[in-house]
């Protein structure tokens, strides 16, 4: 069943019927409908760990108070954030708790009926690398209009491939055209701001910079014990002023 017309102009199939000339032509709706499909292709599930994450299960409870605030803030008004192209993102130790909140926040996403892709960054490039295949559902091209197409792009581990021109070109291509169409990103990386310039460029992380702020620093030891990658089997292949933080976790 086609989803009810957000413009109530047509049935829900994106075109009006032209009585007069006796033929369909679009509904307003039909280039958001058009947005929505290409992006469902990437769209990701959260993986199954993630699904009840909230701000009153552990290990988010325990977490920072300023911190929290500042992303409770960001999913109170998301849908505002993502209009504006507005994301997060998290840097600090392994085990921190980097991870759970962008995935809260994806999750928040989800629950306010936005299209969501979630990847780890090894794995967005190795899809990208399949594309190449003679038999690939998509071409690179049409693959990174597609993950430019939907409302969050929530990239896990950025900095954790390995650096080549390739891999450069593809991170500040998804990265400039989601700035320049002014989509959100939620990243989360192991390294400081200078040691993620010097992984993956300066153009791109001042692009991240500029659509994501200062990053929130999580700290603290690794709260984690054997466990398993979380984007393993499950998932599918200006927000407040620039400012420092330096946040506990």
């Amino acid at each position: 069943m086609s989803a009810a017309c957000p413009d109530n102009r047509c049935d829900g199939s994106g075109f009006l019927w032209d009585e007069d000339a006796r033929r369909a032509r679009p509904c307003t709706c039909r280039p958001a409908r058009m947005a929505r499909k290409r992006a469902a292709a990437v769209a990701g599930r959260l993986p199954k760990r993630f699904r009840e994450v909230s701000f009153d299960r552990e290990p988010i409870a325990s977490m920072n108070g300023a911190l929290i605030r500042e992303v409770r803030e960001y999913v109170r008004v998301i849908g505002e954030r993502l209009d504006a192209g507005r994301g997060l993102w998290f840097t600090g130790d392994v085990g921190t708790g980097k991870t759970t909140l962008a995935m809260l926040v994806s999750k928040a996403a989800m629950e306010a009926d936005r299209t969501v892709a979630i990847y780890s960054l090894p794995r967005l490039l190795g899809l990208l690398r399949d594309s190449y295949d003679d038999d690939a559902v998509y071409s690179l091209t049409e693959l990174l209009d597609r993950l430019c197409a939907v409302d969050l792009l929530h990239v896990d581990d950025v900095g954790a491939e390995q650096s080549s021109p390739w891999v450069l070109e593809q991170l500040y291509t998804i990265v400039n055209t989601r700035y320049e169409d002014g989509r959100a990103v939620v990243l989360t990386t192991n390294l400081s701001p200078p040691e993620l310039q010097e992984q993956i460029g300066e153009r791109t992380v001042s692009r991240i910079t500029e659509m994501c702020g200062d990053p929130l620093l999580l700290k603290g030891t690794d709260q984690r014990v054997s466990m398993p990658d979380p984007f393993a089997s499950d998932t599918p292949l200006p927000y407040g002023e620039p400012r420092a933080r330096r946040l506990a976790s």
